[in-house]
């Protein structure tokens, strides 16, 4: 009968010859190095099960950074968006500050040498109903302003005040029907009325025969009669002119001067009120009475001085 089970040494035998066979190998490979080609085919062999292990961690690491990377990345642009932003809008603030400094500029340079007095006020509003052309200024009695004064831009005249508040004040545009502005021709001096025709782009002459002497570009400027608008301030400019026959006047158009539908800032102009002829007459009197005055006084010395 055969024995199923064939006994081998004990464990203890075999811990024993596994240990004495590993500090030899160590041994051998510390003196000589003759394991090396050994211990690189082994870590050849076990490479793929190292990277196979180590995988999941390295995983772990690479999403954690790129993750990491892209949030610092959307936090810098969402920055540099905001600051991109607010930089846009400072220049747009710039930029309106130098447009307004140059229409305010175009304004003073708009004013005669001869005008005594003027005051930039800003539309704040405008009437909607297609009958009426009004404009509302920010400057009322607080300022001085007066119903009738005119206003103008840094192109030519704009209308007139027809109704003053406290703080604010309503003008009528030159272009309105109701309104009616002296002009005269800068290259000929003839007199004319320039009425509103109800339209922001065009006044109307009217009453003029059709021999005038007027051409298509002539520049209309204020009379200065009525002594409302102060002389020599730009008006229109002739666009179109018709001698119909059979009618006994020519039909002839403007085009305003200044920029109507466009304009934020205006000039509020006083005029230079002459002095009264009482108050000359009371001027001249006072000097002639200084002088009789001097006169007599310089006589009187003299004759002190002969006494003596």
């Amino acid at each position: 009968m055969q024995t199923l089970f064939v006994r081998g040494p004990s464990s203890t035998v075999r811990m024993v010859v596994l240990v004495i066979a590993s500090i030899v190998l160590m041994t051998v490979d510390h003196r000589w190095h003759s394991l090396e080609l050994v211990r690189s085919a082994l870590s050849g062999v076990l490479y793929p099960l190292q990277y196979t292990i180590d995988l999941p961690i390295r995983l772990f690491y690479w999403a954690d950074e790129t993750l990491s990377t892209q949030q610092a990345l959307l936090e810098k642009n969402r920055e540099f968006e905001a600051r991109h932003l607010e930089n846009r809008v400072q220049l747009q603030k710039l930029d309106i500050i130098e447009k307004e400094n140059e229409r305010l500029r175009e304004l003073l340079g708009a004013i005669p040498k001869t005008t005594e007095r003027l005051l930039i006020s800003e539309i704040i509003n405008v009437d909607l109903d297609p009958y009426k052309q009004l404009i509302l200024l920010n400057k009322g009695s607080s300022s001085d302003v007066y119903q009738g004064q005119p206003i103008i831009d840094a192109q030519g005249v704009m209308g007139q005040v027809v109704h003053v508040g406290p703080m604010s004040s309503t003008a009528v545009l030159i272009t309105d029907a109701s309104h009616a502005i002296p002009v005269q021709v800068n290259r000929t001096g003839l007199r004319a009325i320039a009425f509103g025709s109800g339209k922001i782009d065009q006044l109307n002459l009217r009453h003029l025969p059709h021999n005038v002497d007027i051409k298509q570009g002539d520049l209309l400027i204020t009379s200065g009669l009525g002594g409302v608008f102060p002389p020599n301030f730009p008006v229109a400019v002739i666009s179109k002119i018709e001698r119909p026959a059979g009618e006994p006047f020519a039909t002839i158009e403007a085009k305003p001067h200044a920029l109507l539908d466009k304009s934020r800032e205006v000039l509020l102009v006083w005029r230079n009120e002459p002095v009264p002829v009482a108050d000359k007459a009371e001027e001249e009197s006072v000097t002639v009475e200084q002088a009789a005055e001097a006169k007599e006084e310089k006589k009187s010395t003299q004759r002190r001085g002969n006494r003596e």
